[in-house]
């Protein structure tokens, strides 16, 4: 699927909205329409090398999908690549652009795109850009209602992947 291109402007400022899209714990609260069973990949969930895997279940084949922050510039640009489908072999790509406004505006640019692997995965996948446009549409305005709001987001109830973490005693 070609890249889809969404624009939003929201009263916060850069630093605060920067933070909230690179922290992956806080996503299913403001990105709620993309599915369930998200899961944390490691117990850092933000910045550059943080992972999450869900459920989606999009046209195309991709049922789970995996995204890992691969460049994060404060406060400008957040990358993320990830991988979906049957044996991971969609390839997803999420580019997060941030630009200051007319005081603490922060226009949000949002560039995503698949690449799938075979011609019939990609004619399979032909009604999935206006799936993803609707979820990602969602999915902004829930960015920014999160943010402008100016309440705190509820703890979300994300696991690590792998179960409960407990920390290791080191005593011997």
């Amino acid at each position: 699927m070609g890249p889809i291109s969404l624009d939003i402007e929201i009263d916060a400022p850069r630093e605060r909205v920067f933070d909230l899209i690179c922290d992956l714990s806080r996503r299913p609260s403001w990105a709620s329409d993309f599915g369930d069973d998200y899961r944390l990949e490691r117990l850092e969930p933000s910045g550059e090398g943080a992972a999450a895997r869900f459920r989606v279940d999009a046209p195309g084949g991709i049922g789970f999908m995996e995204t890992v922050i691969s460049r994060a510039e404060r406060p400008h640009t957040v990358v993320e690549h990830g991988r979906g489908g049957r044996s991971d072999r969609v390839r997803l790509r999420t580019v997060w652009e941030l630009s200051g406004g007319a005081g603490d505006v922060t226009a949000v640019q949002l560039t995503f795109w698949t690449e799938q692997p075979t011609l019939f995965h990609r004619l399979a996948e032909v009604r999935a850009g206006r799936w993803w446009r609707r979820r990602w549409s969602r999915a902004l305005r829930g960015l920014r209602t999160a943010l402008e709001s100016g309440e705190a987001l509820p703890e979300a109830s994300v696991r690590v992947a792998g179960g409960d973490r407990q920390p290791i005693d080191s005593r011997p």
